[in-house]
Protein backbone atom coordinates (compact mmCIF):
# COMPACT_ATOMS: atom_id res chain seq x y z
CA UNK A 1 0.00 0.00 0.00
CA UNK A 2 1.30 3.12 -0.77
CA UNK A 3 1.79 5.76 2.09
CA UNK A 4 -0.38 8.49 0.59
CA UNK A 5 0.84 11.28 2.59
CA UNK A 6 -0.32 14.93 1.94
CA UNK A 7 2.95 16.61 2.65
CA UNK A 8 6.61 15.71 3.24
CA UNK A 9 9.23 17.21 5.07
CA UNK A 10 11.99 19.42 3.58
CA UNK A 11 14.84 21.43 5.00
CA UNK A 12 14.56 24.81 3.69
CA UNK A 13 16.81 28.06 3.20
CA UNK A 14 15.05 30.66 4.66
CA UNK A 15 16.27 34.13 4.40
CA UNK A 16 15.20 37.36 5.37
CA UNK A 17 16.76 41.08 5.22
CA UNK A 18 18.80 40.61 8.11
CA UNK A 19 19.09 36.88 9.16
CA UNK A 20 18.97 33.08 7.00
CA UNK A 21 18.56 29.96 8.24
CA UNK A 22 17.79 26.54 7.08
CA UNK A 23 14.66 24.74 8.99
CA UNK A 24 12.20 22.36 8.24
CA UNK A 25 9.32 22.85 6.13
CA UNK A 26 6.06 20.98 5.13
CA UNK A 27 5.48 20.47 1.08
CA UNK A 28 2.31 19.37 -0.25
CA UNK A 29 2.92 16.35 -2.40
CA UNK A 30 1.45 15.70 -5.72
CA UNK A 31 -0.26 12.10 -6.74
CA UNK A 32 -1.12 10.65 -10.22
CA UNK A 33 -4.69 8.97 -10.51
CA UNK A 34 -4.79 7.43 -13.33
CA UNK A 35 -8.62 6.29 -14.46
CA UNK A 36 -9.73 3.59 -15.98
CA UNK A 37 -13.96 3.32 -17.30
CA UNK A 38 -14.70 0.16 -18.56
CA UNK A 39 -11.16 -1.42 -18.78
CA UNK A 40 -10.50 1.85 -20.86
CA UNK A 41 -7.69 4.47 -19.92
CA UNK A 42 -9.89 7.81 -19.69
CA UNK A 43 -7.87 10.10 -17.99
CA UNK A 44 -4.76 11.05 -15.49
CA UNK A 45 -5.56 13.40 -12.84
CA UNK A 46 -2.63 15.17 -10.84
CA UNK A 47 -4.15 15.36 -7.48
CA UNK A 48 -3.57 15.93 -3.65
CA UNK A 49 -4.03 11.44 -2.39
CA UNK A 50 -7.17 12.22 -0.15
CA UNK A 51 -10.88 11.89 -0.99
CA UNK A 52 -9.92 9.98 -4.25
CA UNK A 53 -13.13 8.17 -4.58
CA UNK A 54 -15.45 11.50 -4.16
CA UNK A 55 -13.05 13.27 -6.62
CA UNK A 56 -13.29 9.98 -9.46
CA UNK A 57 -17.03 10.17 -8.90
CA UNK A 58 -17.61 13.92 -9.20
CA UNK A 59 -15.40 14.11 -12.25
CA UNK A 60 -16.79 11.31 -14.22
CA UNK A 61 -20.35 13.16 -13.39
CA UNK A 62 -18.90 16.31 -14.17
CA UNK A 63 -17.26 15.06 -17.91
CA UNK A 64 -20.74 13.62 -18.19
CA UNK A 65 -19.70 10.04 -18.27
CA UNK A 66 -22.49 9.70 -15.44
CA UNK A 67 -25.40 11.27 -14.17
CA UNK A 68 -26.09 9.70 -10.70
CA UNK A 69 -23.67 7.68 -8.41
CA UNK A 70 -25.52 4.65 -9.27
CA UNK A 71 -24.74 4.12 -12.59
CA UNK A 72 -21.18 3.14 -10.92
CA UNK A 73 -21.27 -0.39 -10.67
CA UNK A 74 -17.60 -0.69 -8.72
CA UNK A 75 -15.15 1.62 -7.89
CA UNK A 76 -12.01 0.47 -6.52
CA UNK A 77 -8.71 2.94 -6.66
CA UNK A 78 -5.32 0.91 -6.29
CA UNK A 79 -3.41 4.01 -3.95
CA UNK A 80 0.18 1.33 -4.16
CA UNK A 81 -0.47 1.52 -8.50
CA UNK A 82 -2.12 5.12 -8.74
CA UNK A 83 -4.89 3.23 -10.41
CA UNK A 84 -8.61 3.60 -10.68
CA UNK A 85 -11.05 1.01 -12.09
CA UNK A 86 -14.82 2.59 -12.52
CA UNK A 87 -17.33 -0.06 -13.98
CA UNK A 88 -20.20 1.96 -15.34
CA UNK A 89 -23.78 -0.68 -14.86
CA UNK A 90 -24.39 0.56 -19.08
CA UNK A 91 -21.15 1.37 -21.26
CA UNK A 92 -20.95 5.41 -21.60
CA UNK A 93 -22.58 6.25 -24.70
CA UNK A 94 -20.14 9.50 -25.25
CA UNK A 95 -18.23 9.07 -28.30
CA UNK A 96 -14.72 7.92 -27.92
CA UNK A 97 -13.52 11.19 -30.14
CA UNK A 98 -14.32 13.44 -27.06
CA UNK A 99 -12.87 10.99 -24.37
CA UNK A 100 -9.06 10.28 -25.44
CA UNK A 101 -6.34 9.71 -22.80
CA UNK A 102 -5.37 13.10 -21.46
CA UNK A 103 -3.53 13.77 -18.76
CA UNK A 104 -5.28 16.67 -16.37
CA UNK A 105 -2.41 18.61 -14.41
CA UNK A 106 -2.40 20.11 -10.90
CA UNK A 107 -2.02 23.64 -13.05
CA UNK A 108 -4.19 26.15 -14.25
CA UNK A 109 -3.40 26.38 -17.35
CA UNK A 110 -4.39 25.11 -21.04
CA UNK A 111 -4.08 21.60 -20.16
CA UNK A 112 -7.66 21.27 -20.00
CA UNK A 113 -9.08 23.35 -22.36
CA UNK A 114 -8.89 21.32 -25.47
CA UNK A 115 -11.32 19.25 -24.57
CA UNK A 116 -14.14 20.41 -21.62
CA UNK A 117 -16.19 22.08 -23.58
CA UNK A 118 -16.85 18.85 -25.21
CA UNK A 119 -19.39 17.64 -22.04
CA UNK A 120 -20.54 21.36 -21.20
CA UNK A 121 -23.52 21.34 -23.25
CA UNK A 122 -24.55 17.89 -21.61
CA UNK A 123 -23.73 18.89 -17.92
CA UNK A 124 -24.29 22.83 -17.38
CA UNK A 125 -27.72 24.26 -16.92
CA UNK A 126 -29.05 26.98 -15.90
CA UNK A 127 -29.50 27.38 -12.14
CA UNK A 128 -32.41 27.47 -10.13
CA UNK A 129 -31.54 28.15 -6.75
CA UNK A 130 -32.84 30.78 -4.99
CA UNK A 131 -31.24 30.99 -1.93
CA UNK A 132 -29.59 34.28 -0.35
CA UNK A 133 -27.06 35.43 1.83
CA UNK A 134 -26.00 39.03 3.64
CA UNK A 135 -22.58 40.19 2.80
CA UNK A 136 -21.90 39.38 6.58
CA UNK A 137 -22.57 35.84 6.15
CA UNK A 138 -20.04 35.66 2.66
CA UNK A 139 -17.16 36.65 4.79
CA UNK A 140 -17.50 34.41 7.32
CA UNK A 141 -18.14 31.68 5.53
CA UNK A 142 -15.00 32.70 3.66
CA UNK A 143 -13.19 33.04 6.87
CA UNK A 144 -14.21 29.67 7.95
CA UNK A 145 -12.66 28.22 5.16
CA UNK A 146 -9.30 29.45 5.26
CA UNK A 147 -9.25 28.58 9.35
CA UNK A 148 -10.54 25.46 9.21
CA UNK A 149 -8.18 23.98 6.13
CA UNK A 150 -5.04 22.08 8.35
CA UNK A 151 -2.93 21.07 4.84
CA UNK A 152 -3.27 24.87 3.93
CA UNK A 153 -2.12 26.34 6.85
CA UNK A 154 1.15 23.68 6.81
CA UNK A 155 2.04 24.21 3.24
CA UNK A 156 -0.41 26.97 1.69
CA UNK A 157 0.26 25.13 -1.42
CA UNK A 158 -3.42 23.94 -1.69
CA UNK A 159 -6.99 25.35 -2.70
CA UNK A 160 -9.79 24.95 -0.46
CA UNK A 161 -13.43 24.79 -1.57
CA UNK A 162 -16.58 23.94 0.45
CA UNK A 163 -19.97 23.69 0.36
CA UNK A 164 -22.11 25.70 2.32
CA UNK A 165 -25.43 26.86 3.61
CA UNK A 166 -25.60 30.46 4.68
CA UNK A 167 -25.41 29.32 8.11
CA UNK A 168 -21.70 27.12 7.62
CA UNK A 169 -19.93 24.30 5.94
CA UNK A 170 -21.70 21.36 4.77
CA UNK A 171 -18.95 19.56 3.30
CA UNK A 172 -15.45 21.00 2.47
CA UNK A 173 -12.24 20.03 0.64
CA UNK A 174 -8.87 20.80 -0.54
CA UNK A 175 -6.43 19.78 -3.12
CA UNK A 176 -3.27 21.01 -5.35
CA UNK A 177 -6.31 21.06 -8.30
CA UNK A 178 -8.69 23.96 -7.47
CA UNK A 179 -10.55 21.62 -10.07
CA UNK A 180 -10.21 18.97 -8.28
CA UNK A 181 -11.70 20.19 -4.93
CA UNK A 182 -14.51 20.99 -6.56
CA UNK A 183 -14.67 17.52 -8.10
CA UNK A 184 -14.82 16.06 -4.71
CA UNK A 185 -17.42 18.06 -3.56
CA UNK A 186 -19.35 16.85 -6.57
CA UNK A 187 -18.67 13.10 -5.74
CA UNK A 188 -19.82 13.85 -1.90
CA UNK A 189 -23.33 15.00 -2.92
CA UNK A 190 -23.63 12.15 -5.67
CA UNK A 191 -22.59 9.35 -3.53
CA UNK A 192 -24.49 10.83 -0.86
CA UNK A 193 -27.63 12.51 -1.74
CA UNK A 194 -26.59 15.57 -0.74
CA UNK A 195 -28.61 18.50 -2.24
CA UNK A 196 -26.70 20.90 -4.06
CA UNK A 197 -29.78 23.40 -5.34
CA UNK A 198 -30.14 25.98 -1.87
CA UNK A 199 -26.27 25.61 -1.71
CA UNK A 200 -23.52 27.81 -1.86
CA UNK A 201 -19.44 27.19 -3.30
CA UNK A 202 -17.05 29.38 -1.46
CA UNK A 203 -13.81 29.02 -3.17
CA UNK A 204 -9.93 29.97 -2.85
CA UNK A 205 -8.95 30.26 -6.29
CA UNK A 206 -9.70 32.66 -9.14
CA UNK A 207 -13.24 31.95 -10.70
CA UNK A 208 -12.16 30.57 -14.17
CA UNK A 209 -14.56 29.91 -16.99
CA UNK A 210 -13.85 26.04 -15.95
CA UNK A 211 -14.52 27.25 -12.80
CA UNK A 212 -17.79 28.48 -13.28
CA UNK A 213 -19.18 25.53 -15.19
CA UNK A 214 -17.94 22.84 -12.04
CA UNK A 215 -20.45 25.20 -10.46
CA UNK A 216 -23.13 25.41 -12.92
CA UNK A 217 -22.84 21.17 -12.60
CA UNK A 218 -23.08 20.93 -9.12
CA UNK A 219 -25.97 23.05 -9.45
CA UNK A 220 -24.70 25.85 -6.90
CA UNK A 221 -26.69 29.86 -7.09
CA UNK A 222 -24.09 31.25 -5.25
CA UNK A 223 -20.05 30.97 -5.65
CA UNK A 224 -17.41 33.10 -3.32
CA UNK A 225 -13.93 33.62 -4.24
CA UNK A 226 -11.12 35.03 -2.86
CA UNK A 227 -9.68 35.94 -5.72
CA UNK A 228 -10.68 37.22 -9.10
CA UNK A 229 -12.78 36.13 -12.04
CA UNK A 230 -11.99 35.71 -15.68
CA UNK A 231 -14.55 37.76 -18.28
CA UNK A 232 -15.93 34.49 -19.48
CA UNK A 233 -16.33 33.52 -16.54
CA UNK A 234 -18.90 36.37 -15.67
CA UNK A 235 -19.80 35.74 -19.33
CA UNK A 236 -21.28 31.73 -18.48
CA UNK A 237 -22.83 33.01 -14.84
CA UNK A 238 -24.52 35.58 -16.62
CA UNK A 239 -26.20 32.73 -19.25
CA UNK A 240 -26.23 30.67 -15.77
CA UNK A 241 -27.92 32.49 -13.68
CA UNK A 242 -25.15 32.21 -10.76
CA UNK A 243 -24.53 34.97 -8.51
CA UNK A 244 -20.34 35.36 -8.86
CA UNK A 245 -18.48 37.03 -5.89
CA UNK A 246 -14.83 37.85 -5.91
CA UNK A 247 -12.27 39.28 -3.89
CA UNK A 248 -13.92 38.23 -0.80
CA UNK A 249 -11.48 39.38 1.96
CA UNK A 250 -10.58 42.30 4.56
CA UNK A 251 -14.26 42.66 5.10
CA UNK A 252 -15.23 42.98 1.48
CA UNK A 253 -16.41 41.81 -1.95
CA UNK A 254 -17.35 42.28 -5.53
CA UNK A 255 -20.42 40.80 -6.65
CA UNK A 256 -20.16 40.68 -10.33
CA UNK A 257 -23.27 38.43 -11.86
CA UNK A 258 -27.20 37.97 -10.13
CA UNK A 259 -26.12 40.73 -7.30
CA UNK A 260 -30.08 40.18 -6.10
CA UNK A 261 -28.29 37.07 -4.26
CA UNK A 262 -26.87 39.19 -2.11
CA UNK A 263 -29.59 40.92 0.71
CA UNK A 264 -28.48 44.25 1.10
CA UNK A 265 -29.72 46.39 3.86
CA UNK A 266 -31.28 49.60 3.43
CA UNK A 267 -28.11 51.32 4.75
CA UNK A 268 -25.81 49.33 2.47
CA UNK A 269 -27.89 49.89 -0.31
CA UNK A 270 -28.01 53.50 0.15
CA UNK A 271 -24.19 53.74 0.45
Amino acid sequence: MADLTHTISRPVLKISTDQHAWEEDEIVTEYPLTIFLNDEEFATIVCTPADLEEMVIGFLAAEGAIKQYDEIKQLTIDEAQGFAYVDLHQKTQLSQSFFSKRRITSCCGKSRQSFYFFSDARTAKPVEGTTTITPAQGIRLMQELQSTSEIHRQTGGVHNAALCTPDGPVLQYSDIGRHNALDKIYGECLRKGISTQDKILVFSGRISSEVLLKAAKIGAGIILSKSAPTELALQLAEELNITAVGFVRNGKMNVYTHAQRIQLDERETAD
